[in-house]
């Protein structure tokens, strides 16, 4: 193979991962509602089947990131491949919901090792135009798998129950496996691994804390001793977190790459899209089955537009970011996903399915505009040296997003709901009326997205 053939081969590989990661996120989103009726547990509950899983994924991140710097990543890859099949295996044949969310953890556990060493692989691989081609065919890749996510877990739901969701994964993981291990280099530069674990355990706890205060903040009180004791475990254990790390000089996470603006806000504005973006695909699915009465292989139908425009956008966004730069992409993209949640603030009973699909399309292309020429910026923005601990960082910011998304949201939700049942609304009503004021958040997540874009990929002033 040539040497061009060769990086390309390398590239399918990572984006597999990624892939399979999207389609594991999309079929088990929809599968939320279905899974919270069968084990019977409430949606505050059954959140926890994908914040679990993402916060297990998010904290591992930077040790795998660590590790990929020193061993080689054949073998890193196919060990992540193999514990991912595994624990989508074992999701599969889960009996109950507290043996559910412990093989999703072991799950993320293979994701972590994929997601924490993929941006860095592609732009060491890649460079100027071809890096930002890349990052926008790996979109569209991801794209295919949040495309086929919803019409395979609707069909697989109604067919087969919500188990059968984590069944696609498993024989793309196995072949990820066997080619990883073949294709991707086996060689790396010795160096002795040191690895902060106290500053680990300090980001876990406070990580772990500040997710319990928001998720179970409105049955618990606000005021509650328990949320209160939660909130000074987060403050305590970021605040050892932060100085240890300024102290010592192999850091979990290097702050000193946060001097640099693109870097910094890039990645704020990443994490808040995220952050917009799942306060509808956690609710949607929900709107669609529980108001709507459709089943789940419809709403996986009316779910796959997003995925179908984002497949579109992704790659061109891409490509035009690596030539022309990424600013007026990154800000076109929010503008573009707040107009979707406008739309989605308008829903009730009577909404017809064409405005659904028409809301669901526009959010995926707003999508598509934004993360493609955003991870480019923000992975240009460091040098060569530093693209592995820059991967981890996005890769942190981006689960980092999809954690306080789904978080965020369902707590909105949930206390909005019993805010209007409380006040007479008949919950039909009140169910409409949280998911419109959940939806005014997203707006505003989206409104703060633009603003971090902007500040970041400002031109400097001439002299």
């Amino acid at each position: 193979m040539t040497n061009r053939k060769i990086k390309w081969a390398m590239f399918v590989i990572i984006a597999v991962g990624n892939f399979i990661g999207m389609l594991d996120s999309t079929t088990v989103n929809l599968a939320l509602y279905p899974m919270s009726v069968d084990l019977n547990v409430s949606m505050g509950q059954i959140q926890w089947v994908m914040i679990a899983y993402m916060l297990t994924l998010t904290v591992l991140l930077p040790f795998f990131g660590k590790l990929g710097d020193i061993f080689p990543k054949n073998k890193l890859y196919a060990v992540g491949y193999g514990i991912f099949a595994l624990g989508a295996f074992l999701s599969m044949i889960a009996p109950n919901f507290h043996t559910l969310i412990a093989f999703r953890c072991f799950e993320a556990l293979g994701a972590s090792i994929m997601l924490s060493n993929a941006q860095a692989i592609i732009a060491r691989i890649f460079s100027k135009e071809r890096r930002g081609k890349a990052l926008g065919l790996n979109g569209c890749i991801v794209a295919i798998g949040g495309m086929s996510g919803p019409a395979i877990g609707g069909f697989l739901i109604n067919y087969f129950g919500w188990h059968s969701v984590f069944f696609p994964c498993i024989p793309f993981a196995l072949i990820g496996v066997f080619y990883s291990w073949k294709m991707l280099p086996n060689y790396v530069k010795k160096k002795k691994f040191r690895f902060d674990y106290p500053g680990f355990i300090y980001f876990t706890i406070s990580l772990l804390a500040l997710l319990l205060a928001i998720s179970e903040g409105y049955q618990w009180g606000w005021t509650s001793v328990k949320i209160i004791t939660l909130g000074i475990i987060t403050l305590l254990f970021g605040g050892l977190f932060y100085f240890r790390d300024h102290k010592i000089n192999y850091p979990l996470i290097d702050f000193s790459m946060f001097a640099i603006k693109p870097f910094t806000f890039g990645n704020l504005a990443v994490m808040t899209s995220y952050m917009a973006m799942y306060t509808n695909s956690i609710l949607l699915p929900f709107y669609l089955q529980e108001i709507l009465k459709l089943d789940a292989l419809t709403a996986g139908l009316l779910i796959l537009p997003y995925s179908v425009t984002l497949s579109f956008v992704a790659p061109v966004s891409g490509r035009l970011s690596g030539k022309y730069g990424s600013r007026y992409l990154t800000l076109a993209g929010p503008i573009v996903y707040i107009i979707a949640l406008l739309m989605f603030t308008t829903f009730d009973k009577s909404t017809h399915l064409w405005e659904i699909v028409v809301a669901s399309g526009v959010m995926g292309i707003g999508n598509g505009l934004f993360q493609s020429p955003s991870n480019n910026a923000i992975m240009t923005s460091v040098k060569k040296n530093e693209l592995g601990i820059a991967s981890g960082i996005l890769a942190l910011s981006r689960n980092m997003g999809n954690i306080l998304g789904v978080a965020v949201t369902i707590t909105l939700f949930e206390t909005f709901r019993e805010f209007f049942i409380h006040h007479g609304e008949i919950y039909e009503r009140a169910f409409l009326n949280s998911y419109h004021t959940t939806m005014c958040f997203g707006i505003l997540f989206g409104l703060m997205c633009f603003i971090f874009a902007f500040v970041a990929y400002r031109p400097a002033k001439r002299v």
